[in-house]
């Protein structure tokens, strides 16, 4: 099974794609402007404390107070909040942890009123972004991951991940990291750690402790509501969390995210650079991997599903519904108990994908084809099961009910992924009225005359629907070397299927886009004043 990733970049972020012998199975935009994410650490301020929620709304500097239950708050709640005073005091005169005095712990029953005041600062970090109305959901007890580790300030514990089944490495691993571990934290040592030599661990213990010294470095001079750390960007932390043996390639067509990646693997997986690929084609990238035509058909509201059937996936407020449909299936099999089974598994594997691929959270229903054998329902939750196992997120499946619904739960730490797969009529804009679609190639060649020859550009390239880069360059003298013999200067025609059939883009030599204005009235205009000298 190969695994890609495909990253983007654009003016307003990174596109990340994540393929699966070539099959597209996750899909992030990280944006520029993204200042709250998961991981990222911030100096809050309380601003007000519900004693009816037993919680406080922290102010972060995000347009919504951020909200902090007291079950977030951590065992070493008292201790974090004491360094962090003399901290950003100026009285605590190196960052590591090495016979800090530590607070009792904090009870795990208690009272957030009895916690924190009104305006007291404290270091809390985001565990979920905002969503909707919602604010970010916070936590005090903070925690630096790692590719292989995570480091806990405050704290004296190992522990290993459950997905470590083996006695020997359990204990081999714990052995390794009570040798390295500076004084003053605890770690948790995730799945993907397992056969690692020290040099590996090592390596990324050094990195979270460094991060730890930044954020010492940050608190000193941080005002309210600044960020003191900041996670990795949405591009590097799928590195650190998927990076994995079955990945065959990173292709990245920035420079400088390539240089970015590239000194990122450097120091998590010198091993692995050579994964690492600048794409320099003509096509754009989600064009040469056949991304973009993915996405138009996997974010719809009707998702059709491989050998026949289709699911229809509506959002509410309060949850997800998927319903699955047989379609054709329906006429192809006499056994209705057999045609509900063979559309239910595909439709199962399908809603595993579009979970992951839509980061689809919180409640979902769905409903499937009733099926009356037990026999038949529990191959369709293995089957959910077994797919969704890859998946980061946490999740919970409930057993199919008598009315053939199954019920799952799924961590949401993010806003839902949602693109817009309609178009709007690019000549009309949404009304519903539109110049003749015929004088598109008029305007077309009424921009590529003035720029040719009125202002002198060469090198010119053509963005165009497929069917518009059939009618330019097919034949065997196409219209674009009739351009060339007439012009002397060759237009290069390009097809872009994100374009609708009547729009296009025109770059300069450069690369970069010439602003156009519509032609019709121009071209309009012209017509008239041929018809007039006619007669």
């Amino acid at each position: 099974m190969s695994n890609e990733l495909i990253i983007n970049s654009t003016q307003e972020g990174e596109r990340i794609a994540l393929l699966q012998d070539k099959r597209l199975i996750e899909y992030h935009f990280d944006r520029n402007d993204t200042n709250y994410a998961v991981g990222d650490i911030f100096l809050g301020t309380v601003k007000k404390v519900m004693p009816g929620l037993n919680a406080a709304f922290i102010d972060i500097g995000y347009q919504k107070d951020a909200f902090l239950h007291y079950g977030d708050l951590g065992e070493q709640f008292q201790t974090l909040a004491k360094w962090t005073r003399l901290v950003h005091g100026g009285k605590a005169p190196v960052a590591h942890l090495k016979g800090f005095p530590r607070d009792a712990a904090l009870e795990k029953v208690g009272k957030m009123a009895d916690i924190v005041k009104k305006g007291q600062q404290l270091l809390v970090q985001i565990v979920k972004e905002p969503i909707s109305t919602k604010g970010p959901r916070l936590s005090s007890d903070l925690s630096m991951a790692g590719r292989y580790l995570v480091l806990i300030p405050f704290s004296d514990t190992i522990s290993v991940s459950k997905k470590i089944v083996s006695r020997t490495e359990r204990d081999r691993l714990k052995r390794l990291i009570a040798s390295i571990k500076p004084d003053g934290f605890g770690v948790i040592i995730r799945t993907v750690a397992e056969g690692r030599d020290v040099a590996e661990l090592d390596r990324d213990m050094t990195n979270m402790v460094a991060m730890w010294e930044q954020l010492y470095q940050n608190l000193r001079t941080a005002k309210p509501n600044d960020k003191v750390l900041g996670e990795l960007g949405r591009t590097s932390s799928m590195l650190r969390d998927m990076l994995s043996d079955s990945f065959d390639a990173i292709h990245v067509d920035s420079q400088p995210m390539y240089e970015e990646l590239r000194s990122y693997l450097q120091q998590i997986a010198p091993d692995r650079l050579d994964l690492l690929k600048l794409y320099t084609g003509k096509t754009k990238i989600f064009e040469q991997f056949d991304i973009e035509k993915q996405l138009k058909t996997l974010f719809g509201k009707t998702v059709t599903v491989p050998g026949g059937g289709y699911l229809v996936i509506e959002h509410t407020e309060a949850l997800h519904v998927i319903d699955v449909n047989s379609g054709n299936k329906s006429n192809q099999q006499s056994d209705q108990e057999a045609t509900a089974l063979m559309v239910n598994l595909a439709a199962a594997k399908e809603v595993a994908r579009q979970l992951r691929l839509r980061d689809m959270g919180g409640i979902v229903v769905v409903d499937f084809i009733d099926m009356r054998s037990a026999d038949s329902r529990k191959k369709v939750e293995d089957t959910v099961q077994q797919i969704m196992a890859r998946d980061r997120a946490k999740f919970t499946i409930l057993p199919i009910t008598k009315f053939g619904l199954l019920q799952i739960t799924r961590q949401r730490v993010r806003p839902e992924q949602n693109i817009t797969t309609t178009e709007v009529c690019p000549t009309c804009g949404g009304t519903g009225k539109i110049t003749a679609s015929i004088l598109v190639t008029d305007e077309i060649d009424f921009s590529i005359d003035e720029l040719l020859v009125n202002q002198n550009h060469s090198g010119l390239t053509l963005y165009v629907h497929p069917f518009l880069h059939a009618y330019y360059t097919k034949g065997l003298v196409s219209k674009q070397m009739k351009w060339y013999m007439k012009y002397y200067k060759w237009v290069k025609v390009v097809k872009d299927t994100s374009l609708g059939l009547t729009d296009y883009r025109i770059h300069d030599e450069r690369g970069e886009e010439i602003e156009l204005h519509s032609r019709a009235a121009e071209i309009n205009s012209l017509q008239d004043r041929d018809d007039e000298s006619d007669d």
